[in-house]
């Protein structure tokens, strides 16, 4: 039944890369055994299919090019089943959080409206607060 389970677990892999317990899920959720789960799944990681580090890092990345700030990546990955550990390095990997910030406020401007978005976008009160006041301060200097 395990080679079922890998094909099963192959098919869903098709339209998207999964984390392992993404995987576990679907398959538990085709009524597959514990057992049959945990056969297919250590056969996708030996050939490299199901790669929770490999996960976090392109999510974060995609995540930070549709204007993500780090708590939003964080409960994203988290979501997903990422561990905390894979979740920091997908994070100091990608280009760092004030700079992402500044990007949308030079984009949009600062204001409260702007503020508010970062907020919305998992941006941290710290980060949006010297972002909208360095862009204030540009504007009086």
């Amino acid at each position: 039944m395990s080679d079922e389970a890998v094909e099963c677990a192959l098919r869903a892999l098709r339209h998207r890369d999964r984390t392992a317990r993404e995987v576990a899920e679907h398959l538990g959720a085709r009524g597959f055994s514990e057992n049959d789960r945990l056969h297919a799944l250590e056969a996708l990681r030996r050939t490299g299919l199901v790669d929770d580090e490999r996960f976090a890092r392109l999510r974060a990345v995609a995540l930070v090019d549709r204007g993500a700030g780090n708590a939003l990546i964080r409960a994203r990955l988290a979501e997903a089943g990422v561990e905390r550990e894979l979740v920091d390095a997908a994070l100091a990997a990608v280009e760092e959080e004030a700079t992402r910030a500044r990007r949308i406020v030079v984009s949009r401007g600062a204001s409260a409206r702007t503020a508010r978005y970062l907020h919305g976008r998992g941006f941290s009160d710290d980060v949006v607060g010297a972002v909208i006041a360095d862009d204030h301060e540009g504007e009086l200097g």
